[in-house]
């Protein structure tokens, strides 16, 4: 059983070596992914010793992928999503555009055709998912607006790489441009196909095969439910609709979140993401040529200028255009100073098709490589950026109170941050109540829609104190941070007791310790998802059964 051994072998030493490695960087205080890298190197066929099989730890790399995006699906919901649109879509789109032009404009510097250029250049623009996952998990900003902001950046990225793996090869044999209007018509169709079966089909039939599988009782069969779901859907999409395995495990994990079980989905499935997220850097590595270094130094240099300079400015500058605050900005741009998965892909078909040579990939993967290993650092630099820089920008007349509203009413009202499913619930059982309210938002199209109804809002980042005042949180009685981003609650807290001593901040969290934490620093009233969950559930089984309520 050669292949099998082959199977086994490429798995066991990709994983051994990841975890020795990843624990000499951690030691080392490096992030472990830099060790994953490093094993993957070890293991490919440009070093000696043990080689491993590319082509299957490519396979497991994109089993990894289908599981990273179907989780983040899981948290991921179609409001929220909608909710960035509008800086999304142009966002990514622009910069794209700007990034593969430059990318494009060195490459025929260099004197490379045309074909070879361009995609070069845009194999230079597109990040890597897996990676800024990883990124925002470490930080615990998977769920805050700008993790969200972040990941819908990232996939109008994929969508706009599928076009582009489409219409490549039509570009590469000379098609006519009644050739290529007619792949793209196609590629389009799939995809609104794609999009309309999901949301008309997935949405209800998902939940209710969880929820029977469920009820079977069997806690291996629910699991396999869930990762058959994950790799049927990714598998089947890009088989029917032509979408990316990616593309087509985050819209299985958006619908199967309409269910009651999607957090024991996604707690099920976690080990495996963990598990094949490795093997995802170990692949990576093994693709690396380490010589490249030495005979293009110069060409790994501007490549990696491209990524990890220019392909972040130019994101937090339009980011920055459209009136976002700073903290979101860094964020989406940290987030892009990487390539990844859809950059191979590309290169690769590149290099098929004749338009790229074998160099001109080693430079691509150069530049991923050094990239992904050197992404951490881009996000440990945002807070030493916000405290030091001081960015001069026009007032934003987001930032105010609309003028209809009289500040003198605020007296007394409550200032609640973040208008998701939890904010919007408490603020419409405050209004029933006669109670006033103020919301703070990044969102800026939920700030502009909720003006229009009538509803004080404030645009910006609630940690920035200039933010909380604006919501006069002076003169408020009480602060409700309903956003499930825990990062900078202790800054939020403090700006609140320091302009109001006397204010009460009651707070969410998903998590035990956090919540055992922030109960022991006395911030605030603590609520726990699971916890409060339990507690309601038994106070309605006591007073069906007329015993006494819970303490």
């Amino acid at each position: 059983m050669p292949h099998e051994a082959t199977l086994i072998a490429t798995v066991a030493a990709g994983l051994g070596l990841a975890m020795v490695l990843g624990f000499a960087a951690v030691k080392l205080r490096m992030p472990p992914l830099v060790g994953y890298l490093a094993a993957g190197i070890l293991i490919g066929p440009h070093t000696r010793g043990f080689v491993g099989d590319v082509a299957l730890a490519g396979q497991l790399a994109d089993i990894g992928v289908m599981l990273l995006m179907f989780g983040v699906g899981l948290h991921f919901s179609f409001e929220e999503l909608a909710a960035v649109r509008r800086i999304a879509v142009p966002g990514a789109c622009i910069q794209i555009v700007i990034t593969a032009s430059i990318g494009t404009g060195v490459a025929l510097w260099w004197g490379w055709s045309t074909g070879s250029a361009v995609v070069f250049g845009i194999a230079l623009s597109v990040s890597s998912t897996v990676v800024l996952l990883r990124a925002l998990e470490s930080r615990r900003l998977l769920t805050s607006f700008d993790g969200h902001l972040a990941i819908s950046w990232l996939v109008v990225q994929d969508l706009a790489m599928v076009v582009v793996l489409v219409l490549l090869p039509p570009l590469a044999g000379g098609a006519s441009a009644r050739g290529l209007a007619a792949a793209l018509a196609i590629t389009l169709g799939e995809m609104l196909a794609f999009v309309a079966f999901m949301f008309i089909v997935g949405r209800r039939l998902f939940p209710r095969v969880l929820w029977v599988v469920a009820k079977t009782g069997s806690r291996e069969l629910f699991t396999l439910c869930v990762i058959a779901a994950a790799v049927g859907v990714a598998y089947g999409s890009a088989q029917l609709f032509g979408v990316s395995f990616a593309l087509g495990a985050f819209f299985a994990g958006m619908m199967m979140r309409e269910s009651s079980l999607s957090h024991r989905a996604a707690e099920d499935s976690l080990p495996l993401q963990d598990a094949f997220a490795v093997l995802f850097f170990v692949s990576v590595g093994m693709l690396f040529d380490p010589a490249v270094l030495m005979r293009e130094p110069l060409g790994v240099l501007v490549v990696c200028a491209i990524i990890m300079i220019a392909n972040p400015l130019i994101a937090i500058a339009i980011v920055l255009a459209f009136r976002y605050p700073l903290n979101t900005a860094l964020t989406v741009g940290a987030g892009l100073t990487q390539i990844g998965e859809f950059s191979f892909i590309l290169a690769g078909l590149g290099v098929s098709h004749g338009l790229l040579t074998s160099e001109a990939h080693n430079l691509i993967l150069a530049g991923a490589l050094i990239s992904i290993a050197a992404n951490p650092l881009a996000f440990s630099a945002i807070e030493p950026l916000i405290r030091r820089w001081k960015l001069v920008r026009a007032p934003d007349p987001l930032a105010e109170l609309p003028m209809s509203i009289d500040a003198s009413v605020l007296t007394g009202h409550v200032v609640i941050v973040g208008y998701g499913r939890v904010g919007r619930r408490i603020a419409d059982a405050l209004r029933e109540q006669g109670i006033t309210c103020v919301v703070v938002e990044q969102s800026r199209e939920l700030v502009e829609r909720l003006r229009q109804q009538g509803v004080p809002a404030v645009s910006g980042d609630a940690s920035d104190p200039a933010v909380l005042i604006q919501g006069h949180v002076a003169r408020a009685r009480m602060l409700v941070i309903a956003t499930p981003d825990t990062v900078h609650v202790r800054k939020m807290a403090e700006v609140a007791h320091m302009v109001n001593p006397r204010i009460e901040i009651v707070l969410r969290t998903h998590s035990d310790d956090e919540a055992a934490l922030l109960r022991q620093e006395n911030i605030g009233e603590v609520f726990m998802g699971e916890h409060e969950l339990a507690v309601g559930m038994t106070r309605h089984v006591l007073a069906r059964l007329q015993l006494r309520d819970v303490p």
